[in-house]
């Protein structure tokens, strides 16, 4: 369960970083809005399953509340995923 949850950290990561920097971008710089439905719709389906993997991770490894907050929080910042796996999931 971690190594899958590993990856969908990563994917989720990347999908943020594609979004904010490469989508946007294209979409209010060069009037193509077709990436950001793309790449968010994979970014949204890649957060659902980040959380809910999260959620089962917590109920099987007995985390505390902190941890699972820090956990969900890391979704939602910049490079968040990424500190995350090395801070918790490191021995995985």
């Amino acid at each position: 369960m971690n190594k899958f949850f590993k990856i969908v950290a990563t994917l989720e990561g990347i999908s943020l970083l594609l979004l904010l920097f490469v989508a946007m971008p294209l979409k209010y710089i060069f009037d193509l809005p077709e990436f950001v439905r793309v790449i968010g719709m994979a970014h949204g389906l890649l957060f659902i399953g980040y959380i809910i993997l999260a959620t089962m991770l917590k109920m099987e490894e007995s985390w505390n509340n902190k941890k699972f907050f820090e956990v969900c929080i890391a979704s939602i910042i910049s490079f968040g995923t990424f500190y995350m796996e090395k801070k918790y999931l490191k021995n995985s």
